[in-house]
């Protein structure tokens, strides 16, 4: 029998053992017990043994730390020039029989040469650079901060040097506990709550219902991702004095990637570059020269040659490629806490809304295919298309002086039917659902942010832990008060000071949108100038169309407009921004992202609000024409409507704009680095492949965008207000939204994972000024789209006409029928001879009848010309004009309240959620209480146990 037999096992440093034993730092002589309950004897020749071996460990553990806290040979003379060899993209996959750990490392190029210290921070400079002296100070006084730093020429222009950084263990607890990053301390409890046993049956039963039902395709599997310990442990702010608390199986792997390049960025963010002077940060460098770029690496290579199915994900890189980013996968949901992982809270959060976003796309693009739909079925139906069909003997006035013909209104037949595809008896049902879906949208956003900033542990994160922007520290750091939180003085900007350069901001934004203002008015000229000469024109295509020909046209070229200014609306917005000086970053972020989406949003959209509400609608009428300047004659609506003109101004908008985003998000990148790599092949020759490290790729990559996430945020909310501001007059724009966002999602995967450079992983508790910005734009559809129905669209006058003056009047019926007549009743007579001078066309239009005319038609509710009062308004009119503000303040106020009620309805947090939070602060209450008893009482054995015990203690 051999359980009285000791052994010498050599392991972690350990305070108890669980059956008992000596501790020799390390080195454990176990002690078994034997069946009879009694310890077996030590053999003391074997302590000897073990106390020798102790030694021999000691004197070689001694080496390494020497070899670890050596100071990094970091002079451009004692470069290295790199090696051809030295990785690829299957070297992370190698598992050679005798290769050591150290070894493996120093082929996947992430570590120091040494294959030990993992790289947390690249920098990026030349040798040529002037700014010696700048960088050889800000490098010494990032060794003064314990970050360790080896450098290494780039493989194919030796001018290029990488500075490589690792940050210790000791560095990163130390800035951990500044910065408030929160780790993981203890695995999580999870509460089931009492069912009764009416559910627990309900439940059997439609678990057994589901066993028939086809798996859930959309889901991933859950066999290809990893187990992320974060989201199973509860987590606090990290605390050196507390580091028993925290669950920690490997320094080395305790504070992920993200966490470790997150930490470094801070550290470089404050340190200085210039003796003597309070010039501080690595973006200051960035901007004037002295390095190139900065950033954190990627975990390898994105692709391998075994399937990931079989052989599993080589890093994290290669399993988002995988389950996300590969067009394959498009179907499936998004794996956010992977997501959240590798790049950060900040990216997860996006990626989070624009999926919650385009799932919330799927019943709004539903109920506007269905409004179109209705309108395509009920096509035949309509009165009013076909009057305008059959209406060959009404010759409509010239819509233009001089050039413009007389037509007949069966030519716009067909304008006529397009319309009704978008104007038809659902479009008002459609306009109050979108008005509610925008909503529902906001509000569940809400709780299922609410849901991820728990699972995430955000929390408890608040703005008073994010730090002062390094630049603000340097513009006030003469000026301190103290925090009124933290009890710290830090930098304070003066209220005058503040207000001045508010007041300053915000003339400048007034100017640029006047600038914005201009360029509309510039494209109306535009519209009333060209309709003449295409009505002149030789081609009868063109000169037979000449109003959608300009429509077409003009907004084409406002689109180049918008293009043109949003590159100047960028570069004013960063100089206002920066004149404000705001204190923290989220400060920066919001009031830039403020006055961009102000620009872009009016730039946008202010031809389109130009033709939805004043378009035709000041005119006055033939005779007695308003112009412009008084020279130009202001643009009339086609005779079937305005409408038209507003679907063909959104659709070409949003087409056009939506296919720019993204060939400039995934297209240019992708070009970029094909000529990157295409200069490399030449300049090394096409037969000759090099396996270039990991910085170097990376720094083959293009960058992430210098203000975030603000340009793919700026695009979908842009959408959003297009999707919802004038749907009413577009009911397919959901669909085309929801086309766009599933290729959206996608695209951006693609392009965060394989063409740009790993971003800083930076923490956000919510998007931040966007959901602001989202409810305003909520409550400005609601308006928009009251003032659409009754004033774009021809719902209220046929609404009127049906119940006052049709066939149906005092019946209290708008069916079909009671539209006959309408076309007629919407026309007003004009007296040819009463045309001006300028103005008289041409044409006597004697083609029509073989005579001259007399008269012709025109869109208005006019008294004719032989009346008392010739060309007033008519009875009708005041009729229409009544009850369009009638159903504009019931439209609104019915709307409002439904919304208000449905927010008041939906709670902000779900009711379990809330039940978990206040059971988790209970148990975390209870946890750190034990972990103290049990630190205590270990303690106090200890002093025991080494004489320090005093005799009069209490028991």
């Amino acid at each position: 029998m051999e359980a009285s037999s000791s052994r010498v096992t050599n392991g972690k440093n350990k305070l108890f053992h669980a059956e008992g034993g000596v501790d020799l730092q390390g080195y454990q002589l176990d002690m078994q017990i034997l069946p009879d309950g009694t310890k077996s004897d030590v053999d003391f020749s074997e302590i000897l043994n073990a106390i020798q071996e102790m030694a021999k460990d000691v004197n070689i553990l001694f080496d390494e730390l020497e070899a670890v806290n050596s100071p990094c040979k970091d002079d451009d003379s004692l470069l290295h020039p790199g090696n051809l060899t030295s990785t690829s993209d299957d070297a992370s996959r190698l598992e050679a029989g005798g290769e050591t750990v150290p070894e493996r490392n120093k082929l996947n190029g992430l570590y120091f040469r040494d294959g030990k210290c993992r790289i947390d921070y690249i920098l990026v400079y030349r040798k040529s650079n002037p700014q010696t002296e700048k960088r050889e100070v800000f490098e010494r006084n990032i060794r003064a901060e314990g970050l360790q730093m080896e450098k290494e020429s780039s493989l194919i222009n030796s001018d290029i040097i990488f500075v490589k950084l690792h940050a210790p263990w000791e560095v990163l607890g130390r800035y951990a506990e500044q910065m408030n990053v929160r780790m993981p301390f203890r695995r999580k409890i999870y509460y089931l709550p009492r069912r009764y046993k009416f559910m627990s049956r309900i439940d059997k039963q439609i678990s057994r219902f589901r066993r028939w039902l086809p798996r859930k395709p959309m889901r991933l599997d859950k066999e290809t991702l990893p187990d992320l310990e974060e989201n199973d442990c509860y987590t606090a702010p990290f605390s050196q004095q507390r580091i028993h608390h925290f669950i920690i199986h490997n320094k080395e792997t305790f504070f992920n990637n993200a966490t470790r390049s997150r930490i470094v960025h801070h550290i470089l963010q404050r340190i200085k570059y210039e003796e003597g002077k309070n010039k501080i940060g690595l973006n200051r460098l960035l901007t004037n020269g002295s390095y190139e770029a900065a950033f954190p690496l990627h975990e390898g290579g994105y692709r391998s040659k075994n399937s990931i199915r079989t052989h599993g994900a080589v890093n994290h890189r290669h399993l988002l490629y995988e389950c996300w980013a590969s067009w394959g996968v498009w179907y499936k949901y998004q794996p956010l806490d992977l997501i959240r992982r590798y790049f950060g809270e900040k990216i997860g959060l996006y990626f989070a809304w624009l999926g919650w976003y385009t799932g919330m796309l799927f019943p709004a693009a539903f109920i506007g295919l269905f409004v179109f739909l209705y309108g395509v079925t009920t096509l035949d139906h309509c009165q009013v298309s076909k009057e305008v069909c059959q209406a060959t003997e009404i010759i409509m006035c010239p819509v233009c002086d001089k050039y413009c013909p007389f037509m007949r209104l069966s030519d716009s037949c067909v304008y006529a039917k397009v319309t009704h595809l978008f104007d038809n008896g659902a479009t008002v049902f459609f306009a109050v659902f979108m008005a509610v879906w925008a909503t529902v949208f906001l509000e569940f956003w809400k709780r299922r942010r609410a849901v991820i900033a728990y699972d995430w542990d955000l929390i408890d994160w608040e703005e008073e832990e994010e730090e002062i922007r390094p630049q603000f520290e340097a513009k006030y750091s003469k000026k301190e008060r103290m925090n009124p939180i933290s009890g710290k003085p830090e930098p304070y900007q003066a209220f005058t000071d503040k207000c001045s350069r508010l007041i300053v901001s915000a003339s400048g934004i007034f100017f640029m949108i006047c600038v914005v203002i201009a360029a509309v008015f510039g494209i109306v000229i535009y519209r009333v100038v060209t309709v003449s000469t295409f009505a002149a024109f030789k081609w009868a295509l063109i000169r037979n169309n000449s109003q959608v020909a300009t429509t077409g046209t003009a907004v084409c070229i406002n689109f180049c407009i918008i293009m043109l200014l949003n590159v100047l609306y960028e570069k004013v917005a960063l100089l206002l921004t920066n004149l404000e000086q705001p204190r923290t970053e989220s400060e920066w972020e919001n009031s830039f992202t403020l006055k961009m989406f102000l620009f872009q949003f009016v730039n946008l959209n202010s031809s389109t609000f130009y033709i939805a509400f004043f378009l035709g609608r000041f005119t006055g009428h033939p005779g007695a024409y308003l112009r412009l300047i008084n020279r130009w004659r202001l643009e009339e609506c086609h005779p079937s409507g305005c409408l038209i003109d507003l679907c063909m101004q959104m659709g070409i908008i949003m087409v056009l704009k939506q296919t720019w985003n993204n060939f400039m998000e995934l297209g240019y990148p992708l070009i970029q680095n094909w000529w990157t790599r295409r200069k490399v092949r030449q300049e090394h020759g096409p037969e000759k492949k090099i396996n270039f490290p990991q910085w170097e790729k990376d720094y083959n990559l293009q960058p992430m965008n210098a203000y975030g996430l603000f340009d793919e945020y700026l695009e979908m909310i842009l959408q959003f207000g297009f999707t919802t501001i004038f749907v009413a007059a577009f009911p397919l724009a959901p669909l085309l939204a929801l086309l766009n966002n599933i290729i959206e999602i996608r695209l951006d995967a693609y392009k965060f994972v394989t063409q740009w450079r790993r971003p800083l992983a930076s923490r956000a508790k919510d998007i931040g000024i966007w959901y602001g910005i989202l409810e305003g734009i909520g409550i400005l559809s609601v308006i928009t789209n009251a003032f659409v129905i009754a004033i774009t669209s021809d719902f209220i006058p046929r609404l009127v006409y049906a119940y006052k003056y049709g066939p149906c009047a005092g019946q209290g019926e708008a069916g079909q029928k009671c539209m006959v007549g309408y076309v007629n009743a919407s026309l007003s007579v004009f007296r040819i001879s009463d045309f001006e001078n300028r103005s008289e066309p041409e044409s006597d239009g004697s083609e029509f009848s073989g005579t001259p005319l007399k008269y012709c038609r025109y869109r208005d509710y006019r008294d004719p010309p032989h009346s008392l009062v010739p060309y007033g308004y008519t009875l009708q009119f005041w009729h229409v004009l009544a009850a369009r503000l009638a159903f504009i303040i019931v439209f609104e106020h019915l709307v409002f309240c439904i919304k208000h009620l449905i927010s008041y309805l939906i709670p902000d947090l779900p009711k379990d959620l809330r039940d978990r939070m206040r059971r988790e602060k209970y148990l975390i209450q209870e946890m750190m209480y034990e972990a103290e008893l049990e630190r205590l009482q270990k303690e106090r054995k200890e002093r025991k146990k080494n004489g320090r015990a005093h005799h009069n203690e209490w028991p």
